[in-house]
């Protein structure tokens, strides 16, 4: 019985684990960027500024 426990035990502590780890990944992902998405280069093209 208590390697039976020991298993179930382990396999629901991977469970959690993996769960939690999914989580956080997805919260990396929709984390807003520190800084705004601005191009360093700009080209003008045809009838801006004129």
């Amino acid at each position: 019985m208590n390697r039976l426990l020991a298993a179930v035990l382990c396999a629901a502590t991977g469970a959690a684990l993996a769960v939690a780890a999914t989580f956080g990944v997805l919260a990396l992902i929709n984390a807003t960027p520190d800084q705004p998405n601005t191009p360093l280069v700009t080209y003008e093209t045809p009838g801006q500024g004129q």
